[in-house]
């Protein structure tokens, strides 16, 4: 209760018979002081005396509510705000409360409005700024978000809680340095705000600070031992660092305190062997009757759990029900322009001609360091990259962002307002130099006794002219797979972001045969032997063989470490994390035929609804 309130509910107490009040005053200072302690029973109890004398106060009503609303008694709270809005409608502070309640029970909307309401009574309320940039941000709304959260800081600059939540914006938008700078600013106001431990572990995770990361993530568990969400997101640090026990005991300990976190118990799955009769099987299940009760993004999770459990049990028939209502409905959830898609596909066979490669021969930078992995996404690129960085002289860097930024950036700072890729009719000698410079400058320093850094980015198959332009000693190693087991593996995963068009299987094949289609065109105008096409089934049908051509092509001496690459433990952040911890399997060989029958589209797109041709054979021909 503030000065204002306190000196209501004092006119309040002399116009009503009862407690002097010096006494209630009393009763109110120390009602406050239970409730800053956080011992909100005892709040209740003196807040209860005190609206016994004072039934008329609206301040007394809304004080009542708020310690019952941090006690979790959410429908007596909600009948005190009530009551003290209809003493007193413009009392801000009750209808910012009231958007809490609202918010707690999922009604996003009408929280909105509450504290619209409670910000018309009251515009400098910083908490009400805070708490409808909260639920805009909830709504996906984040420029408005962002608005809310930074008129809150201008009111009240030392505003932890409004800090960290403004770097989560900023996180979301992928502005990492501001999204830190906001967190570390609420963490020197408040060290002991576990939520902003966790933001920045999540931030810290996404500049590949996994130790770090780490460190976040159990000082917010120190602080809050119930942080359901920090034990996850420790798990999948522990998971992408080869510590899959300790990862899935962390899952537990989330699941635990919330069992019906979907996304947990989707990570967790991704741990597990599913066998028939599984408790974890049977929990997934037990959720799914109860999927209405969902958000759309726990129901997807859902949906991809269920559909690798049923799939590890041989239930195909099923697993594809759920991989395809997960698909559905994640492709309902994004916005993907296949048109966009290919008409960039196009754009880049425009403007790539031979008569640039012939100008703009050996330009670049004379850098060797680096080799790109790239290719189609679960087509064998993360198997490749550990079996390389298991030679002492390799760093694995994993998929990077950093050509795709070097890119689509650079020109300004060239003063080049074309776009990419019509900017390169204008490149010349030395802007491609710059080109290879700015990106070799960008990679992570290399530790000690690394002289070669890998970079996994599958997506970079759009830019293999451009890596030979630019980096004409770059290794470019192209990752190929079985067309449909290609395919049909990207649609089975729930991918963190990106891969927009694996989740219609018809876009899917469509998409297949536009990359398709562009690497036959790389290797129709770049010199031979500019990249090595590996394909994953001679990769297991022959593995030293070919483990040996690769370190080979890289132009490294033979180490027999690279044989043990499921030793090898680094860092891995994709979907293939588990699988790359284990010895080479065969199991992975032709999977799509056990859901042949419902792969129509994408067999139809992929060319191979012809029953007689296999789809080994029809590879060769999408492929070479």
């Amino acid at each position: 209760m503030n000065r204002q309130q306190r000196r209501q509910a004092q006119k309040t107490a002399k116009s009503q018979q009862g407690h002097s009040s010096n006494h209630i005053d009393y009763l109110i200072s120390l009602a406050e002081q239970h409730r800053d302690a956080g011992r909100f029973s005892h709040a209740e109890e003196v807040f209860r005396e005190v609206l016994a004398n004072l039934p008329h106060s609206a301040e007394a009503h809304h004080n009542l509510g708020y310690v019952l609303y941090y006690q979790n008694k959410i429908n007596e709270a909600a009948l005190c705000f009530e009551r003290a809005l209809s003493l007193k409608p413009n009392l801000a502070e009750a209808h910012n409360m009231s958007g809490n309640i609202f918010d707690h029970q999922g009604n996003s909307d009408e929280a909105v409005a509450c504290y619209l309401r409670a910000l018309a009574n009251k515009p400098d309320y910083a908490t009400a700024h805070n708490n409808l940039g909260r639920i805009l941000e909830k709504q996906k709304r984040f420029s408005e978000a962002e608005t809310c959260y930074q008129r809150a800081l201008a009111i009240k600059p030392d505003y932890a809680i409004a800090h960290n939540n403004l770097g989560g914006i900023f996180n979301r938008q992928n502005k990492l340095n501001e999204a830190a700078s906001c967190v570390r600013r609420a963490l020197a106001l408040r060290p002991d705000l576990a939520e902003a431990h966790f933001n920045l572990g999540n931030i810290l995770m996404k500049q590949g600070e996994h130790d770090e990361a780490a460190s976040c993530y159990e000082q917010a568990l120190a602080i809050n031992p119930d942080f359901a969400e920090a034990y996850n997101d420790l798990g999948v640090v522990l998971m992408e660092q080869s510590k899959l026990s300790e990862a899935e005991a962390r899952f537990g300990e989330s699941l635990a305190i919330n069992p019906n976190s979907i996304e947990t118990h989707y990570n967790r799955s991704t741990l597990r062997t599913f066998r028939p009769h599984d408790d974890g099987l049977a929990a997934l299940e037990e959720l799914a009757l109860r999927a209405d009760r969902f958000s759309d993004s726990d129901k997807i999770y859902l949906h991809f759990a269920l559909g690798k459990a049923l799939d590890d049990t041989g239930n195909y028939a099923r697993a594809f029900e759920h991989l395809l209502k997960g698909s559905t409905m994640r492709r309902q959830e994004i916005h993907y322009s296949e048109s966009w898609d290919a008409q960039q596909f196009k754009r880049i066979i425009d403007n790539f001609n031979p008569s640039l490669f012939s100008r703009l021969h050996n330009a670049g930078n004379p850098s060797s360091v680096p080799i790109f992995i790239l290719g189609m996404p679960r087509s064998g690129s993360t198997l490749v990259e550990q079996i390389i960085s298991s030679h002492p002289q390799v760093h694995g860097a994993g998929e990077l962002m950093n050509l795709r930024n070097v890119i689509i950036n650079l020109p300004d700072a060239l003063d080049n307002s074309i776009s990419y890729p019509e900017y390169l009719t204008t490149l010349d000698a030395n802007s491609v130099r710059k080109f290879g410079e700015a990106y070799v400058n960008s990679l992570p320093k290399l530790p000690d006794g690394k002289t070669r850094i890998t970079d996994k980015m599958p997506d970079n198959f759009q830019f293999v002219g451009m890596i030979k332009l630019i980096l004409p000693n770059a290794k470019i190693i192209h990752t190929m797979r079985d067309p449909v087991d290609t395919c049909f593996s990207c649609f089975s995963k729930r991918f963190p972001a990106g891969k927009d068009y694996s989740y219609d299987l018809g876009e899917l094949g469509r998409y297949y045969r536009r990359y398709s289609e562009l690497m036959n065109y790389w290797r129709s105008i770049l010199p031979a032997g500019s990249m090595l096409d590996f394909a994953y089934e001679e990769l297991v049908d022959d593995f030293e063989v070919q483990a040996r051509r690769l370190i080979e092509y890289c132009g490294l001496p033979w180490d027999e470490r690279c044989l043990s690459f499921y030793k090898n433990k680094r860092t891995v952040s994709t979907a293939s994390n588990v699988q790359v911890r284990q010895p080479l399997y065969r199991s992975s060989l032709q999977r799509w035929r056990q859901y042949e029958s419902y792969l129509g589209p994408l067999l139809v797109e992929l060319g191979l609804n012809t029953p007689h041709v296999s789809a080994r054979e029809k590879a060769s021909d999408i492929i070479n």
